[in-house]
């Protein structure tokens, strides 16, 4: 018997596999070129990454945004700051200033 995988590649066997058509053979039973294979043939540089960043509703781009509470305690106030998660929009794509290398590329750089 066998168990589907997870998607973050889980243990156990994995699914018997199907002869013929449906599969990513090209002609005469060859392996076809896949997408991951093509955009490595591309170009081994990376001119943009994702953010780290985020906007909150004010327009203004942080990290990580803290409101201040007022807290009373035995007939203290005390202020205290409370981080905010809600409401905040990521960056998205941001453009490098100059090209990387990226992490997947099969090659030794500098030998030692």
């Amino acid at each position: 018997p066998w168990r589907q995988r997870s998607k973050s590649g889980g243990c156990g066997p994995s699914p018997p596999r199907r002869r013929g058509g449906g599969g990513p053979e090209g002609p005469g039973g060859q392996q076809a070129l896949g997408p991951a294979r093509a955009a490595r043939a591309a170009t081994p540089l990376r001119v943009t990454r994702r953010g780290s960043m985020y906007y909150d509703e004010d327009g203004d781009l942080a990290h990580e945004f803290y409101e201040e509470t007022i807290v009373t305690k035995n007939g203290r106030k005390r202020a205290k700051l409370k981080r905010i998660h809600k409401n905040l929009i990521p960056q998205g794509i941001v453009k490098l200033e100059h090209p990387r290398i990226h992490v997947d590329f099969p090659v030794i750089i500098c030998e030692v």
